[in-house]
């Protein structure tokens, strides 16, 4: 044992019955020791561990006197360590079952597709097959046989691995973030895939090399700890030449070939998971031999629906029925799949989309599911054929006289609940006079369900025994009637509605038709004239265009919207000049709402006739005209989106500034968008726009005299001063998405935030200071109202834009305001993040203000995560040394402590960590700040220029690091 190891265990005496655990540097000292530990019963490191640690101290990179990353050196010591893994994996004798998974007693590790990997790339290496040498090209039936079977259990694994990173891997939960734990998962996962890619690509040439292993006849050998030995003992001997080549563990062919044998020491087959596997196959690629006919109902079913013989699929599902042979599972893919055919436009199959729905819905029921949606939407318009299939389904789906009570139950339920959920009489007659209905309820349960009927309909005359003459009786009117308003209600179609209307109106005089359903909707701007039409099948009619226009508008159906405009519009022309111009008005904000949600998405202007007949609408002067104020309001914000700054500012006429009150609006926010860029005196417009939101946002006062004679002042939260509510303004805001101007209204409302008197932290926005500092009458605002309405303005600009970073860091200052510190700095490393490409580059320095930079300090402090907080006081422009030694001092930090030392580029603070460290006696931690101070690229000698780039990487690493903590 060497002294190291007799150090650590006298200092672990005080604990006998935890055995200290075997180092890895020990195998190197002691050549027979790995064979001694592995013959243990429960070996602590176990094999699989002990690959992971000799692996992974052969694969350390090495740093050069430039500071330059190397790859590990070729050295006896790195060799020596990779031939102690493959010796360890020799010992499981290359079980690749227990090498990838968790199969190894009383350990819970398993090596990852990297380490793997780089074990049997060195297997490969050290049986002689040439690196570069594409195996697919190499004969196996004359290369030696421990290097043919190297080569053959590489493409094993690379195939196995192929086929395992295909399947769905549930996630472990994570435990509490920690830095160090955080970037190696990371790094582990890139390299993982990058691994897979290059095995993917290659997965064509493994696949060959296998399919021609088994043309081989002759017996493989892989290697044991002893011909391994004996390789390292000959390195410059030829392989095949030695005895190491033919002295392994001997693999028959037909175990290579994995042909199952009571003999067999390396083949552990699931015989029942190898017959579904060749089940599976044989459904991708069909037998030709002519026993192919004798086939299980799997089989039979995919040969069906490969050849398109629907209707054989509906009678194997019928004959399930009685056998429950096939899973529910499997019967519900074939649906899905037939659904989807169907709606890709093959009509043909919607029958055969409810025949097979149908038999699926018997099997459900019998089993005591419930009934599928899928069901009850199909057998919404049920007809004689639809019901005689259900029928002929539950028929054969039950044999009476074998039959349990239990199915014997489940069926009459389902075959009573059809007939109470059917409307169409016949249709219930059609069951309940059907043999199986009769056999399976009694005489009592068809009376009850009689009585049932009759109260659904105490006009209908119901008798037991079906009446032969009821399929004769014509529908009453009043089932005609009910009919048509149902489809008036569906129908969307302004041709269709006119038509139903004029039948509608036909058969009765007495009903209002615009009343059938209260979900049609008019403004009651429009209402009143609408039902002062005297003629009732024209009120109706434009009532109904207009209504279910607005609605399929609402719900974005902009092109059935226009089609119902569009006919209300030539309906109305004929007879009301009026509801013509209400028409056309409801068609420009239309074409506005089409626009927007279509190419305007992309940018892209509005068609110049659009732009002119928002003009004209809002220089409208038609008397008596009934108008919404919502059209107005979408008109500005559409002028205002899309830059016509030029028309709102100097074109609008006089009369609309006075009588429009979004008009007045547009037109301060289009001149202070303008004026921006001009020096402060000259930004009048903005003070005007400032005192307009002022007193929006002010509440008016009024007197009132008490019971006892006193006089007391009552505030009215919405003021009446304002050229409009509080509530409409932000309701036209979010109507805006073009950025200055949500920029400007931002800024403005930060701004007013700020100027209250008791607030503590200000907020900070763009073009903050060309608004007034001050308020004459700070009593009058509401700044509850303000905060409110602040914090609403800014959710709704991120959700315009969620990368704008200005409008980011608005919101962390609303956090930080509102002690929310760990979303405050979810939203200023956010804002980082978006313009440094996710740190890669700098942040610029207007956006990590010293402002900034502070906060996320005081966030990180208040938060006990003060190792965070020393470092972020590196990135002041005045390093805070007060703050980041105090900050080190703390002993509860919540953060990953020494992990983050690697982020520390001031070398006063790592010398002050050192100190500190030695001065606690922490000696683990004294080391982790010695070496990073030790990195040669942080000498007080280098350039400035090597100093500010060390600095740049670890700022880089340390804002990515808490990017994936408080993302």
């Amino acid at each position: 044992m060497s002294a190291e190891a007799a150090d650590r265990e006298a200092a672990t005496s005080s604990r006998p019955c935890t055995p200290p655990q075997t180092c890895w540097f020990e195998f190197l000292l002691e050549e027979s020791l790995l064979e001694k530990h592995l013959r243990k019963t429960c070996p602590d490191p176990a094999p699989v561990q002990l690959i992971v640690q000799f692996l992974e101290q052969a694969s350390k990179p090495s740093v050069n006197e430039q500071n330059q990353v190397q790859p590990p050196p070729d050295n006896k010591r790195n060799r020596i360590l990779k031939l102690l893994a493959l010796k360890v994996a020799a010992h499981l004798k290359w079980d690749l079952d227990v090498l990838e998974k968790r199969c190894v007693p009383f350990v819970s590790l398993s090596l990852s597709v990297p380490v793997l990997n780089m074990l049997l790339n060195e297997l490969l290496c050290i049986s002689k097959v040439p690196p570069g040498t594409k195996h697919v090209d190499m004969d196996l039936a004359t290369l030696p046989p421990t290097t043919a079977m190297a080569i053959l259990l590489y493409n094993r694994w690379a195939i196995r691995t192929i086929v395992q990173s295909s399947f769905p891997v549930k996630q472990a939960k994570p435990g509490p973030p920690q830095l160090s734990v955080m970037n190696q998962m990371q790094q582990e996962k890139e390299l993982t895939e990058n691994i897979l890619k290059v095995l993917k690509e290659q997965a064509s040439d493994s696949i060959l090399v296998l399919e021609a292993a088994l043309k081989l006849d002759k017996d493989l050998y892989v290697h044991t700890m002893r011909t391994l030995d004996l390789l390292a003992m000959e390195p410059g001997t030829v392989n095949g030449e030695t005895e190491s080549s033919t002295a392994g563990l001997k693999i028959r062919t037909e175990e290579m070939q994995c042909q199952i044998g009571s003999l067999s020491l390396h083949c552990t087959i699931d015989e029942k998971r190898l017959a579904g596997y060749c089940q599976a196959c044989d459904v991708l690629v069909p037998s030709s031999d002519s026993t192919s006919q004798q086939l299980t109902p799997y089989s039979q079913v995919h040969i069906c629906l490969r050849s398109g013989n629907y209707q054989d699929v509906v009678k194997i599902f019928i004959e399930d029925n009685l056998t429950f042979s096939l899973p529910v599972q499997f019967r519900q893919s074939v649906l899905r799949e037939l659904f989807q055919k169907a709606q890709q436009g093959n009509e043909a199959l919607d029958e055969i989309c409810f025949k097979v729905c149908a038999c699926n819905t018997v099997r459900d029921i019998l089993e005591g599911r419930t009934i599928s949606v899928q069901f009850n939407q199909l057998f919404l318009r049920p007809n004689k054929e639809k019901i005689d299939f259900l029928l002929e389904v539950c028929s054969r789906s039950i044999n009476l006289e074998k039959a349990s009570d239990s199915l014997k139950g489940n069926m009459a339920a389902f075959l009573k609940n059809v007939c109470l959920g059917l409307e169409d009489l016949q249709y219930v007659f059609m069951i309940s006079s059907h043999e199986l209905f009769i056999t399976l309820l009694k005489d009592e349960e068809r009376k009850l369900l009689v009585d049932q009927m009759r109260k659904r309909s105490p006009r209908v005359n119901l008798c037991i025994k079906p009446v032969t003459s009821f399929y004769d009786i014509p529908a009453s009117a009043s089932v005609n009637i009910g009919q048509l308003e149902h489809q008036l209600i569906l129908s969307v179609d302004p041709w269709r509605i006119r038509q139903i209307l004029i039948e509608l109106h036909g058969m009765t005089s007495e009903r209002q038709f615009w009343t059938v359903s209260n979900k049609w909707e008019v403004p009651s701007v429009y209402s009143g004239v609408i039902l002062g039409i005297k003629d009732n099948l024209t009120r109706d009619l434009v009532y109904i265009l207009l209504a279910k226009g607005l609605h399929c508008s609402t719900v974005k159906d902009f092109s059935h919207a226009k089609q119902l405009f569009a006919a209300c519009l030539e309906l109305v022309t004929e007879f009301s000049p009026k509801l013509r111009q209400v028409m056309l008005n409801e068609m420009l904000l239309l074409d506005i709402h089409t626009h927007e949600a279509g190419t305007g998405q992309s940018g892209e202007r509005p068609p110049s006739d659009l732009i002119s007949r928002v003009r004209g609408y809002l220089e409208m002067r038609l008397p008596d005209i009934p108008l919404r104020q919502v059209i107005a309001e979408e008109c500005v914000a559409f002028m205002l989106n899309w830059r016509e700054n030029e028309y709102l500012t100097l074109q609008v006429p006089a009369f609309l500034l006075q009588s429009n009150p979004y008009v007045k609006l547009g037109q301060l926010l289009a001149a202070t968008c303008k004026e921006l860029p001009g020096p402060k005196e000259s930004r009048r417009t903005a003070k005007d726009l400032w005192e307009v939101v002022v007193q929006i946002c002010s509440v008016s006062s009024q007197h009132k005299r008490g019971n006892d004679g006193r006089v007391s002042l009552i505030k009215q939260r919405e003021s009446t001063l304002g050229i409009m509510y509080r509530s409409e303004l932000l309701s036209f805001i979010k109507k805006l998405r073009e950025p200055l101007v949500l920029t400007i209204i931002l800024s403005l409302f930060v701004k007013l935030h700020n100027v209250r008197e008791d607030i503590v932290n200000d907020i900070t926005a763009e073009h903050i200071s060309i608004w007034p500092s001050s308020i004459p009458n700070l009593q009058s605002v509401d700044f509850e109202a303000v905060a409110i309405t602040v914090k609403e303005l800014v959710r709704y600009a991120l959700s315009i834009s969620p990368n704008n970073h200005s409008w980011l860091i608005i919101q962390a200052d609303i956090y930080f305001a509102t002690n929310q510190y760990s979303a405050a700095l979810h939203y200023y490393l956010q804002a980082g993040a978006v313009c440094s490409d996710f740190f890669n580059k700098a942040v610029p320095p207007d956006v990590y203000t010293d402002q900034v930079i502070k906060r996320m300090i005081k966030c990180c402090s208040l938060l006990n995560c003060h190792t965070q907080v020393a470092i972020l006081c590196q990135f002041l422009r005045e390093i805070d040394y007060k703050t980041a030694f105090k900050s080190l001092q703390e002993q509860n930090s919540h953060d990953a402590m020494d992990s983050y030392y690697d982020y520390i580029w001031d070398v006063t603070i790592l010398e002050y960590l050192t100190y500190l460290h030695h001065k606690r006696g922490e000696t683990d931690k004294r080391q982790i700040a010695i070496k990073a101070i030790g990195q040669t690229e942080l000498n007080a000698s280098n350039p400035e220029e090597v100093l500010q780039l060390a600095a740049q990487r670890r700022k880089k690493k340390f804002l990515q690091a808490m990017a994936k903590l408080y993302f």
